[in-house]
């Protein structure tokens, strides 16, 4: 009896040891870098070039269609990317007013960040106060003023970081309200089609996704005979 206990775990031991060395599973690959990238932007409404920073302004149109918006694409990520930009009021300049130290204005602007399916993501608010042409970001060029600019300019600054969720191929800018408020009384507008606000250097961070699976190659079929 003893001898045959003794078979067994001489027989035993080698299927256990083969057991536990057993090959390691390959290690996960190293999540990708993050990107950094100036998207795709579709402006329906730009406003114009800076003559002193050369940066395109683009205005945020008021109004509940996002594919009306302004359309930022952004590219197949892992996890949440998050999108940047700036975000200005709009003043309308004039020298009269500043002058005669009646040009002060209150702007308080909010725009929604949407899916094209119309879920919001986040919201964006901008508040400044206008006093002189130094409180301008730039004048835009493209107008009949002195030295070719527009009378409308962005004035203030707000930097706005929102995250996007995975799996969003295009997020939409829309204006939702824009309160004023001038030495002659306050104001609202939310009416479709109208400016709410500007935004300027869009950028986008964000970690590449998995390269799409290669599909599979059908089986080609062989006519009967």
């Amino acid at each position: 009896m003893r001898r045959l206990i003794a078979l067994a775990l001489l027989v035993a031991a080698p299927v256990s040891a083969q057991t536990s060395r057993g090959r390691k599973p390959a290690p996960a690959p190293p999540p990708a870098a993050t990107k950094t990238v100036a998207p795709d932007v579709t402006c329906p409404t730009p406003l114009g070039v800076g003559v002193k920073t050369h940066i395109p302004f683009c205005e945020v149109m008021a109004g509940g269609d996002p594919s009306a918006g302004i359309l930022i694409q952004v590219p197949p990520h892992k996890g949440l990317a998050t999108l940047t930009f700036d975000l200005h009021n709009l003043h309308t300049y004039s020298e009269e007013q500043v002058r005669a130290k009646r040009a002060f204005t209150r702007y308080t602007a909010t725009i929604g960040v949407m899916t094209m399916d119309k879920t919001l993501i986040s919201r964006a608010v901008v508040q400044s106060e206008f006093r002189a042409a130094a409180d301008l970001v730039d004048r835009v060029s493209g107008g009949a003023g002195p030295g070719g600019v527009k009378a409308v300019a962005p004035t203030g600054t707000e930097s706005v970081a929102i995250s996007i969720p995975e799996g969003e191929p295009t997020v939409s800018l829309l204006g939702e309200e824009l309160s004023v408020v001038r030495v002659d009384g306050f104001a609202t507008y939310k009416q479709p089609g109208r400016p709410i606000a500007v935004v300027s250097n869009v950028m986008l961070e964000y970690r590449p996704g998995p390269p799409p699976k290669p599909m599979a190659r059908g089986r080609s079929g062989r006519q009967g005979r």
